[in-house]
């Protein structure tokens, strides 16, 4: 039985394998994890669809493989008819010499085994280019992302720029220096081409805000003695998903192939969460439609999973917004880099005890939080965003006025 790499989320067509867990010989049982595959959007084992022996693996970790393609045989006992077995290749034995170069050549097109991430070829087809056309410049052959833009521009590639650097530098600089390594594969390495095709399609531009907490702390301490206890994030998310409606350009979709944005009417925000594995997005959907406990529960739950590896791939897809809680780490500002093709991401920074100067002139201590928001200014313009975020701050200091908006 072939075992093949079967579709494992939304609008996947291809994955980068990671690791096996099994080898040539071994014994394997029905549901049992066999290849982890790293995809645009996670991470995810595929199991064993029958019992049996391995027979035959076809790729090896780090390749590329398309949907729909045999990643290794499984003899599960079963054995074909005696007849097709013998009288097939006698058959076909005259026809085999022409078939192997057409065959080849079909499959190579079919399943387009030309050396790339998932990522590459996304950067390529969003490019209108095709990507068996480009000379890879990495290990193997392997397509890079600079190849793709190198390609478009129609640069000579980074091999050329690559040999005149080299040349320039004294033979004495060329020394490999001692330096420990870790692996940079995996969701690590997707993270840092997400992150890199953000900043070079979006022009980003960060607005700086600070809220004053003291009135909503005190309200969450209210309920917490009453048997509620409400995260402070779950109060941010609901003020965040009434200030979006007001101003729906940063809950937003740039369509630029025809010329038009589009205001989401959805409200699915993206819970930035770091794991031992790296930055994982999980996605808490219809927030302007669920109550705060709902939300508070739904958030644990969310980041639970994905601190334990276990978020399904529609549990990271179709956010609209993202949010970034590094308030309990430390830190005062930031410029976060959005979540592309979302068009903002808003980070929350430590809360901490200050004085501050109050209305009547009267120095008083507030518990006051710094926030930064990213914005795709090919959308939206600072004015826009220090209204968004005049709203969003006002329903967070004066909690009552979040009450009476709650549904």
């Amino acid at each position: 039985m072939e075992v093949k790499f079967h579709d494992i989320g939304e609008g996947m067509n291809e994955g980068e394998i990671l690791t096996f867990f099994v080898k040539v010989g071994d014994e394997v049982t029905v549901d049992q994890p066999l290849v982890e595959m790293q995809t645009d959007k996670m991470v995810a084992e595929i199991p064993s669809p029958t019992a049996g022996t391995v027979k035959a693996i076809h790729f090896n970790t780090g390749e590329v493989v398309t949907v729909g393609t045999p990643i290794m045989e499984i003899d599960n006992g079963e054995e074909n008819s005696p007849p097709e077995k013998a009288e097939e290749p006698k058959k076909q034995e005259k026809q085999s010499a022409p078939q192997p170069v057409e065959e080849k050549t079909s499959t190579k097109k079919k399943h387009n085994r030309v050396l790339a991430a998932p990522y590459t070829r996304k950067i390529a087809r969003d490019k209108g280019v095709d990507i068996e056309e480009i000379q890879g410049t990495g290990p193997a052959g392997r397509v890079t992302e600079e190849d793709v833009y190198q390609f478009v521009n129609g640069s000579a590639g980074k091999a050329g720029v690559q040999e005149a650097a080299a040349a320039s530098v004294p033979a004495a600089n060329q020394k490999e220096q001692a330096s420990d390594t870790i692996p940079f594969k995996g969701i690590r390495k997707q993270i840092a081409k997400n992150m890199s095709y953000s900043l070079q399609t979006i022009p980003h531009v960060t607005h700086f805000e600070e809220a004053d907490l003291t009135n909503l702390l005190e309200l969450r301490k209210e309920l917490k003695e009453s048997g509620d206890n409400i995260s402070v994030v779950a109060f941010f998310l609901k003020a965040l998903a009434i200030s979006l409606k007001e101003h729906p350009i940063f809950n937003a979709r740039l369509d630029e192939e025809n010329e038009v944005i589009h205001l989401l009417k959805q409200y699915n925000f993206g819970l930035a969460t770091d794991t031992e594995a790296g930055l994982l997005v999980p996605v808490l959907p219809n927030v302007d439609q669920k109550s705060l406990r709902e939300i508070h529960t739904e958030m644990k739950d969310l980041t639970k999973k994905a601190q334990e590896g276990k978020l399904s791939a529609q549990e990271m897809a179709n956010g609209t917004f993202t949010i970034s809680n590094v308030g309990p780490l430390g830190g005062m500002g930031a410029t976060p880099i959005i979540n592309h093709p979302q068009t903002s991401i808003l980070a929350f920074h430590k809360t901490k005890k200050v004085p501050v100067v109050m209305d009547d002139d009267e120095i008083a201590i507030r518990s006051m939080m710094n926030m930064s928001l990213s914005f795709d200014h090919r959308v939206a313009d600072g004015a826009a965003s220090v209204r968004f975020t005049n709203r969003f701050v006002e329903l967070l200091e004066e909690p009552k006025k979040l009450l009476l908006e709650l549904v």
